[in-house]
């Protein structure tokens, strides 16, 4: 049962989609499935196209993969709809009957809500909004959706149906572990589990469907909003360090810190990490930028790499060096000869 999870280990943005079209790719997978809601953005960059993905999994990239998005997921049907069309992904795509819709009725709700935008720093996208309605059991779902019925189906089913085959299928959970509704800073949270386990809870899968669960770094901690961030430097120190990002959704600026050990360590043992994903390492290292090989990764990046892993207990298999999807070290088989 060939099933990897990945999941984020910071608070978001750390390159999952990267690492899910990477896998995508080097392993021909069958089917990819994304969890967690349209509040998230992941970007993917292939064949000089940017993919900027809301609510499709990232592993558009590879055109024979299966795409699928959970029943526990949140979706704005007219994000979903806009993406399938823009990325020419009709045939692909199936949304669980039972995915939960995000409507404008949601967003307006979000953003007349004080708390949510000057306290804690909401994306206000609906989904808060959303799962309330869910919980209070009142939400339209994918299957009263008239624009979505061709792209219904039972994703639990299908992604059943791939695993007893043998198929390799992808988990892409979205937000990263400090983020998550019950183990992050809350109030200062999203309003879901982020967790590898609540990924497969969304699917309708169990632990022992697992083989791999990946939780992704990068090489430096960001985060949007408001929430504590241990470490955080001064913009203007980020500006000489290179260390400038803005999110893929709100297009506001991310707050920045030097990666830190103790909230790997934490993201590591919740998500019983199997093997790390660190990316972004050419900003922190700007001579491995285009590395595709480990032999030929700077001195310095190997050791701070090789210290990472000693710490945390577990191996990074992947080591991203750009932006471009196919810009990774791929440590699997140095790691399996061990």
């Amino acid at each position: 049962m060939p099933l990897t999870v990945v999941v984020g280990g910071f608070f978001g943005d750390e390159g999952k989609g990267k690492i899910v079209g990477y896998l995508a790719l080097a392993d021909r997978v069958a089917a990819a499935v994304r969890t967690g809601a349209t509040n998230a953005g992941h970007t993917v960059v292939h064949d000089g196209n940017v993919y900027k993905l809301r609510a499709l999994p990232s592993a558009i990239v590879n055109p024979h993969t299966r795409l699928y998005i959970a029943r526990g997921a949140l979706v704005h049907y007219r994000v979903l709809l806009e993406e399938v069309e823009k990325y020419n992904a009709r045939g692909r795509v199936v949304v669980d009957a039972g995915t939960g819709i995000i409507t404008d009725e949601h967003v307006e709700r979000e953003r007349r809500d004080e708390h949510l935008a000057k306290r804690i720093g909401s994306t206000l996208t609906g989904v808060g909004a959303a799962m309330v309605d869910r919980v209070l059991r009142k939400l339209a779902l994918a299957r009263d959706i008239p624009e979505l019925r061709e792209l219904t189906g039972d994703v639990q089913e299908l992604v059943w149906s791939h695993l007893d085959k043998g198929d390799s299928v992808v988990v892409e959970a979205t937000q990263g572990y400090w983020l998550s509704l019950y183990h992050g800073t809350y109030p200062y949270v999203t309003s879901r589990d982020t967790t590898a386990s609540a990924a497969l809870s969304e699917i309708g899968l169990g632990p022992r469907d697992v083989d791999d669960v990946i939780v992704v770094f990068k090489a430096f901690v960001t985060r949007v909003g408001e929430g504590p961030l241990p470490g955080e430097i001064p913009p203007e120190e980020a500006e000489k360090l290179g260390w400038v990002e803005y999110g893929t959704v709100t297009g506001r600026r991310r707050r920045v810190a030097p990666f830190n050990i103790q909230l790997a360590k934490k993201a590591v043992r919740a998500n019983t990490a199997t093997g790390i994903a660190i990316t972004k390492v050419d900003v922190v290292f700007p001579e491995a930028k285009g590395v595709r090989e480990w032999e030929k990764l700077p001195k310095e990046a190997k050791k701070w790499i090789e210290e990472l892993e000693a710490e945390l207990g577990v191996p990074v298999l992947f080591v991203g060096t750009g932006e471009e999807v196919v810009d990774t070290i791929d440590r699997r088989r140095e790691v399996a000869r061990r």
